[in-house]
């Protein structure tokens, strides 16, 4: 196996997956917006035996040990050519991904009208075009290869008038799924979004450990049973 990329692997989620996917013996690379986050959460890898590769700027590899098992790169998901170059950085270390986890998301609260025409671009940018971003740029090759995973984490399965610009964009990547799915499902490209209808927080029914659970096994799914999306209300959900 090639290995996993998390794209938005922060603090939660994207650490939970990225740690299950390494649990399973694969390379992982860890994409985030600042040097910061992603160093964070390369050494909590380390802990669980990966060997974490760090450095400034996407793709460095500065202190790395031979045969390192994670790599951290930083990109911002709304700026296309930076986006791209982690994934290819990602290839170049471990080789074409098996599974690409879009974790990238605004969360804040917003009502009809108190965020701007700009404010919803941003968030839109990152919620949305981020994802199809990572697809475009993935999941030719995986259709080409005849296999591979990607994974989108979503949520508010019903709109929330608090949440607007959220509620559009988790939207938003659902439709993008379903698009995925159509364009590279038949050459054997798994697409699924994952939506989590809670909080987040350890030691509660949304434990990242817990959700991170999903994300493996839709990945090693069987193509006669895969799913596009899982709900997760809570630790008892199948």
């Amino acid at each position: 196996m090639s290995g996993a990329v998390v794209i938005g692997a922060g603090p939660g989620i994207g650490q939970a997956v990225a740690r299950r996917f390494a649990r399973a013996g694969m390379p992982v690379a860890l994409i985030a917006r600042t040097r910061r986050t992603v160093d964070e959460v390369a050494r909590a890898l380390d802990a669980t035996g990966g060997s974490p590769e760090t450095g400034s700027g996407v793709g460095a590899r500065t202190g790395a040990e031979p045969g390192a098992r994670v790599a951290a790169l930083t990109a911002d998901v709304t700026d296309e050519a930076a986006l791209r170059a982690a994934l290819d950085a990602a290839a170049d270390r471990f080789g074409p991904p098996d599974v690409v986890v879009y974790n990238a998301a605004i969360v804040r609260p917003d009502r009809v009208g108190e965020l701007s025409a700009q404010g919803h671009l941003d968030a839109w940018a990152v919620n949305v075009v981020g994802a199809h971003t990572a697809a475009a740029h993935v999941a030719p090759a995986m259709a080409r290869r005849g296999s591979g995973t990607f994974l989108v984490t979503s949520g508010m399965p019903r709109p929330v008038p608090r949440y607007v610009s959220l509620s559009l964009g988790k939207a938003g990547v659902r439709a993008l799924v379903s698009l995925l799915d159509q364009e590279y499902g038949p050459a054997g490209v798994h697409v699924a979004a994952i939506t989590v209808d809670g909080p987040v927080a350890p030691g509660t029914a949304f434990d990242p450990d817990a959700i991170a659970e999903h994300y493996w096994r839709l990945h090693a799914q069987p193509r006669a049973e895969w799913e596009h999306d899982v709900l997760f209300s809570g630790r008892t959900d199948g």
